[in-house]
Formats: C-alpha cells, structure tokens, sequence
C-alpha cells in the first residue's frame, strides 16, 4: 500500500467547486457514502430513517449558516452522482453516535515555527476513502486538509495562516444541528483566532468537540458545547495541548458525567510531560518525536490496535504536523512509528 494521500485540487463559485471535487473524487464518494451508516453501526444501531430525520432536520440549520457550502454540497453530489442527503449523511454522521475520533493534540509557538499538530486515532477502514485536498473557493481563502473524499472540511491549514485540528470531546450533544464539519469550514473562512471564535459561536451546534489552532494570534485551543465555545491559551509558554476531556475550569463537571475516551487523561499528561522542556529542538522535529511516543503501548499518543471491547481496533490512522506559514503539512498515512512523515503543499 502506498505511503502517500492522493492529492487533488478544486476551485470556482461553491457550485464550480462542488463539481470538480465530485468529479475527481466520485468513486471514493459513492464508496464512503455507500458505507458511512455501516461504520456507525459497528458502536451503535441506527436505521436509515433515523439518520434520514436528522438529515432533515439538521439542512435549513445548514443552509442559513452557510448556504454556498450547501452549494458545494449539491455540486459535488450531482458530479459524484449521489443525492444531497448521501452527502449530508457525510456531514451528520457523528450526530448518530457518540464518539467520532480520540486524538492527542498541541499547537506550539517557537524561534524556528509556528505548528498544529496531532495523532488522529479512528478505525482503519477510513483510510482508503482519505485524500488531500486544496479548495480555492471563489472569493475567500485557499484551504487544504487531509479528509475523508465528500466531507464539506476536515483537518489542516488556509492561506491566512489558520491550522486546525480535531479531538473528540465527550460532552452533552442532541441530534439536530448545524453539521459540525460546516463550523470547521467557517474557521477556514477566517483569517484571526477572533474570527475562528465567532464562526463557531454562531452555529447552532448539535455536538461538543475540540478544535485544536494555530491562527495569527498565537496557540489556541477551543473547547467546543452546544452551548458555548471556551478558549484555551498560554501564551507565557506559547503552547497548548489537549486529548479528549474538558481542561476549561468551567468545564470540568462535565468530566464526571462522560466516560473517559480511549485513556485521555493518561495521554494528557504524557504529552504535557514530552513537550514540558523543547531542549533547543526546532518544533517540527520535537513533534514527531512526541506524536511517536510509545509510553503505556498499544494504548499510547501513537494508537496501536488492543483489546478494548469498544476502541480496540482504532488506531493512529493519521499524524498530522502543519505549518501554515509555510502552506504545508507532514503526513504519516498510519502509525508514525513506522512511516517517515511526508509533506503536502497548497497546490
């Protein structure tokens, strides 16, 4: 198996945009789209027609946050040759269950970068549907991000130097909402940790997550609830870190009502511990080493598969390291144990 993402780009009005991402992407759409309600249902039951209600319910909310992204949404369903509510079920799939993704992340601030990085621990199975893909959408900034084919916006970097990355974050959540993939293209719509805040903020959300960011003003983190979006900084040590449970000191109750995602606190403290000294690294480097890390192996920073009844075949699908000042990112396409980081550019 390749080492490598396929790599593909898109521009024009959201409809143009839309058109050429389905054509390009069409086969790994119609196949993402045929298994999506497979994969929720390898943690829970949910029947077609109950995905089908939230899709319907979730759209108008969709279409008054964002209607050019819906656009997009319609063009890459006509090019791909899959209805608009295959492609949404892409977008409000992780409104049917509860987990989507246990990540470790951090954003860091240093002499030689400015990064946003993370291991992205998921099943396996989603690996062939996954590309990189650069938008250049007609009027607003050039974005690229490692995806899964037919999603509206996944991880990775713009051209006015916003870098983002996701973790799950266990917290109360309700089925109808705007998609949360539709708030992560909001945050690549702006050019400021002021406006990432707000772009999230004005969604009516159906599911809590964490947004990991480097942006203009410095490292953030945003700890993301149906109700409220908390931001993390420190700007004294020009570093953030987060795995999968609330850190927000508003927050923390929160904690006692969700079981635990895949050891986070344990990968919490692992990373705090990696990245407490940088030595005179350059950051690049220093992240790898972190997002390698093998303490408390299988269930460590970097995932291998183990004998959780739940998780245990989720591993590190992807390592991501993004620099956004330098429009790239370095890739590992599994376990970055084993795999040499390889760097996309905005192309």
């Amino acid at each position: 198996m390749s080492h490598r993402f396929p790599e593909f780009t898109a521009s024009g009005t959201p409809r143009e945009l839309g058109r050429e991402i389905g054509e390009q992407l069409g086969e790994l759409i119609r196949g993402f789209c045929t298994s999506a309600l497979e994969q929720v249902n390898r943690t829970m039951k949910v029947s077609r027609a109950n995905a089908d209600r939230v899709i319907h319910t979730s759209l108008p909310l969709a279409e008054a946050y964002a209607p050019d992204m819906v656009e997009e949404l319609r063009g890459t369903a006509e090019a791909a040759r899959v209805s608009l509510e295959d492609m949404l079920l892409l977008q409000v799939r992780n409104q049917l269950q509860a987990d989507d993704a246990g990540c470790t992340s951090f954003s860091l601030w240093g002499e030689s970068g400015r990064i946003v990085a993370q291991n992205w621990d998921n099943d396996p199975l989603l690996d062939p549907l996954t590309v990189v893909l650069t938008r250049r959408p007609q009027g607003k900034p050039a974005l690229t991000t490692v995806t899964q084919a037919g999603l509206i916006a996944y991880i990775g970097f713009n051209e006015a130097g916003i870098g983002l990355c996701l973790n799950t974050l266990p917290a109360p959540s309700r089925t109808r909402g705007v998609p949360h993939y539709f708030t992560v293209r909001g945050i690549y719509e702006s050019d400021s940790l002021e406006g990432a805040v707000a772009a999230v903020r004005r969604a009516e959300r159906a599911i809590p997550a964490n947004i990991m960011l480097t942006t203009p003003q410095g490292p953030a983190d945003l700890e993301v609830t149906i109700d409220d979006v908390r931001v993390l900084t420190d700007m004294n040590r020009k570093q953030v870190t987060h795995a999968n449970h609330c850190r927000h000191p508003e927050l923390l109750a929160i904690n006692d009502q969700f079981p635990e995602l895949i050891g986070s606190r344990g990968r919490q403290a692992r990373i705090d511990l990696l990245l407490t000294d940088d030595g005179g690294h350059d950051e690049i480097p220093r992240a790898m080493e972190a997002l390698r890390d093998h303490d408390g192996h299988p269930r460590s920073i970097c995932r291998h598969p183990n004998d959780d009844p739940a998780h245990g075949h989720w591993c590190t699908v992807i390592s991501a390291i993004i620099e956004p000042a330098a429009r790239r990112m370095f890739l590992t396409r599994g376990t970055p144990c084993d795999r040499a980081y390889e760097v996309y550019e905005m192309r």
